[in-house]
């Protein structure tokens, strides 16, 4: 009987042991690892009684805490009331402080047995700080159903900030199209990992996807397909600017991009007078055509198609383009491709860039351009996006320009993780969980330093992408990697370094969060995944 009543103490005192050890993991699991993360004694317990206190009248801080109540109630089943006041034992505090340190997304979280306050010089720090929150409760807040837990927060103190202020997702719906609703899923999942650029690739061979009411045949036939030929879809102006909203209500800019003057078909299929007289057509290796309109297309090369960049129509057709987009995108910056243009000739591809940006800089935006643009001069302000050629992004800096980091062989998430995967390509790499995570951007390319680069942005091309079980399996867990090159400054407090079996030990421990979100990610064997 001894023996057993030892073994039974001896066993709880483990039990007790690992509880507590789960509580304080949540505080060294965070994605991105903050800038500091100091433990302290206890623990806060989000209870039933809790309330949501601004601290101010701001109607933007108001609706930042119902954004809170709105992640933590399915769970909890908590009604956590938002008011203005000070604030009482149990409560989370939401508060604006001019502590210009923070910068523009910084926020401080402070956490003790009595409340958790998040203090920022901005809303969109605050807003930030909320997604650390919900990172230190158990996994399971993130269920959409009622869950039994005890929601506790270890005691602590974080000072946090981005490292870099471009840390973007692009997704391509022209090649295959998503919904509305599937964008805006995206959307959720980025902000939770603290990205704050959506890059929507709107435009391309295979799909015209946004509505342009001066040139409605883009969408009424370039946007009746997609790969593969299926139906494909496109958006109104009035779901764009619902998207727009929605995004900006997660302090997340949306960048849309147009693509030109290559990668253009859906456009020139739409508008026979955007192509030259007689053009040669490569629908397919072997395949070439001569004639005055290409039909829809729904394969997957690429460098066939162009604009005539000699007429003056081209011109008025992408500046009633960019004016309407402009028009809908409050973001300072617009996409405008310009990658892959093998059909357009040397002589003809710069003098075309050259103008479209002064066309944008004249609706009042800031170009955006993939590293190819870097050949032709560059406008003020206007960024080059950095994915195949390292060459082009010393251009674009040797014109006082910087950079976006999208390495092809890192950051193109449909790249397959390894021979086996069923989904992606893999013409740059194989890119499995370790090599999206272990790089450092400062190093990547002799001759680009970190006051060069603007920020990281992430791609997703969707060749092989149909459905959002497709999307979910390619980006995650990948993307997380992604979002916290962006924002820490070092993964393990070296900086420049980024330390693997560190992160991926963090990186087991959101297998859960991810699940309960509904996300169907990628269980990579070299993580060493955990159960909630």
């Amino acid at each position: 009987m001894t023996t057993v009543k030892n073994i039974f103490v001896f066993a709880f005192i483990l039990f007790l042991a690992s509880c507590g050890k789960e509580k304080k993991s949540t505080l060294t699991t965070l994605i991105p690892v903050p800038q500091t993360a100091t433990a302290e004694t206890g623990y806060f317990t989000l209870r039933e009684s809790a309330k949501i206190k601004t601290e101010s009248s701001a109607e933007e801080v108001k609706s930042i805490a119902g954004y809170l109540v709105s992640k933590l109630k399915p769970s909890t089943g908590f009604a956590l009331p938002v008011e203005e006041g000070p604030a009482a034992a149990g409560d989370i505090v939401l508060t604006l402080d001019n502590k210009k340190e923070l910068g523009e997304e910084g926020y401080e979280l402070k956490a003790d047995p009595t409340q958790v306050k998040i203090t920022a010089a901005n809303p969109a720090g605050l807003f930030r700080g909320i997604q650390t929150l919900r990172q230190l409760l158990p996994a399971s807040v993130e269920a959409s159903s009622l869950q039994k837990n005890d929601w506790v927060i270890p005691a602590c103190t974080i000072t946090d900030r981005p490292n870099y202020e471009w840390r973007g997702f692009m997704l391509d719906v022209s090649r295959h199209f998503f919904s509305v609703n599937e964008v805006k899923r995206l959307i959720d999942q980025m902000a939770y990992y603290k990205l704050n650029v959506f890059h929507w690739h709107l435009s391309d061979d295979q799909g015209w996807r946004i509505e342009i009411k001066s040139w409605p045949k883009l969408t009424e036939v370039g946007g009746q397909t997609q790969v593969g030929g299926k139906k494909g879809g496109f958006y109104t102006q009035e779901q764009y600017k619902e998207v727009v909203k929605y995004a900006a209500e997660r302090y997340i800019t949306v960048v849309p991009e147009i693509d030109m003057p290559g990668h253009t078909n859906a456009a020139l299929a739409s508008y026979p007078e955007l192509n030259c007289s007689e053009q040669s057509f490569n629908i397919a290796p072997g395949n070439e055509v001569k004639r005055k309109v290409p039909g829809l297309y729904t394969g997957i090369a690429v460098g066939f198609s162009t604009l005539c960049t000699s007429k003056e129509t081209t011109y008025k057709f992408v500046d009633d383009v960019v004016r309407e987009l402009a028009e809908l995108t409050p973001g300072p910056y617009l996409h405008i491709g310009g990658d892959e243009s093998h059909a357009t000739k040397k002589e003809d591809y710069i003098p075309f860039v050259t103008r479209v940006q002064k066309i944008v800089a004249a609706h009042g935006k800031k170009t955006v351009g993939w590293d190819e643009v870097a050949i032709t001069e560059l406008q003020p302000n206007t960024l080059a996006q950095v994915w195949a050629n390292a060459e082009n992004g010393k251009k674009a800096i040797a014109q006082n320009a910087k950079v976006i980091l999208s390495p092809a062989k890192k950051m193109y998430l449909d790249m397959s993780y390894d021979s086996t995967t069923k989904l992606g390509l893999h013409w740059a790499a194989y890119v499995e969980v370790d090599s999206a995570y272990a790089w450092d951007p400062t190093t990547w390319v002799k001759g680009i330093s970190r006051e060069n680069i603007h920020g990281l942005e992430s791609a997703l091309w969707s060749e092989t992408i149909e459905t959002q079980d497709d999307i979910d399996y390619m980006v995650f867990p990948r993307l997380l990697g992604h979002a916290e090159i962006g924002w820490s400054a070092a993964a393990d407090g070296q900086p420049g370094s980024r330390n693997w079996p560190e992160y991926k030990t963090r990186l087991a421990h959101h297998g859960p969060r991810l699940k309960n979100m509904g996300i169907r990610f990628y269980q990579s064997k070299q993580v060493p995944w955990v159960e909630e």
